[in-house]
């Protein structure tokens, strides 16, 4: 199968699944791997393990946790999974299909973002990379924790907060905690979100979980533009550009959004515009332009890349 000229691989899911799991068949192959590798929100909290040829993702929401299997080595079409807590067959099939971006149309992503060599080399390397679409609050706090940081300290960081402020769940065979939501946040003093890690982000941390928990109103986000939603995310202690377009693309979908960090401003300029320096405005302006509605998503391919092949 191909998709605009990339050859789409796929590994014949030839083990049984185990008793209680349910299986999801999607259209467009997913790379699990890369998606949970690319610096989004479930890379944070997520747990991922090898055993043979079986990849076992774990991860937890507000509501429940949900574990995946598929078998490592490429793109796969088919994933089994197990719900716990508030979830049922059916619900927790959604929040997966919704997390990992099963329903994505590749075929129309890739057609619109394979505009040069530079993305198209990206794509073979790590085609199936979804972006995401993680829960406003979470992704807000994910990011707001990962200023001037990086994946393993954030990752930390995140575990720290779930560990301390996460309520537990019984999932019959072990106990686990949940996402804090911002109200149980808001409550911890300062001090005490220090004590997880979060170094000089427990201010923004606070600010940001006692504000939402007040009514900043995070689902009022849905219904606003891209340039609109920026604003407002903004107007938040603690969110400048990069976050507030991190938030856009990976917790409300805003496909238009196209974060820059460091490894996406080195990756532009090298890219395309032969190395010179070039301001965040410079960026955006070139990414709307070339990609415009498809920016995130060719952003996430860019990004991944960059960080794999260890751009200076």
């Amino acid at each position: 199968m191909r998709f605009n000229g990339i050859k789409a691989i796929t590994v014949k899911q030839d083990y049984l699944k185990h008793d209680g799991w349910e299986e999801i068949t999607t259209k467009f192959p997913v790379n699990m791997k890369a998606s949970l590798d690319s610096g989004q929100p479930l890379a944070f909290h997520s747990v991922y393990n090898i055993d043979g040829s079986i990849a076992h993702v774990s991860y937890v929401t507000g509501r429940g946790a949900i574990e995946l299997e598929y078998v490592e080595g490429a793109p796969s079409t088919v994933l089994h999974y197990k719900y716990h807590g508030d979830y049922t067959a059916s619900s927790a099939k959604k929040e997966i299909m919704r997390r990992f971006g099963l329903g994505d149309n590749m075929a129309e992503v890739y057609k619109n973002i394979s505009t040069d060599s530079h993305i198209k080399s990206a794509i073979e390397r790590h085609y199936g990379l979804r972006v995401t679409h993680n829960e406003p609050w979470e992704t807000t706090l994910c990011f707001v924790i990962s200023q001037f940081n990086n994946i393993k300290r954030i990752k930390g960081i995140v575990r720290n907060l779930i560990n301390a402020y996460g309520p537990e769940m019984d999932t019959g065979d072990r106990l686990t905690r949940l996402f804090p939501d911002a109200e149980t946040l808001s409550k911890a003093s300062i001090a005490d979100l220090r004590t997880a890690g979060t170094g000089f982000r427990a201010k923004y941390i606070k600010n940001r979980a006692s504000a939402c928990a007040e009514g900043f109103d995070l689902d009022g986000v849905r219904s606003m533009d891209y340039g609109e939603a920026k604003s407002y995310l903004m107007d938040m202690d603690g969110v400048g550009d990069k976050v507030a377009d991190c938030i856009l693309l990976m917790g409300y979908k805003q496909w238009s959004a196209f974060p820059i960090d460091v490894w996406v401003k080195r990756s532009m300029e090298k890219l395309y515009f032969n190395s010179r320096k070039k301001s965040i405005e410079d960026i955006h302006e070139f990414a709307d332009g070339r990609w415009g509605d498809y920016a995130g998503y060719a952003q996430q391919y860019l990004f991944h890349n960059a960080r794999k092949a260890g751009l200076r």
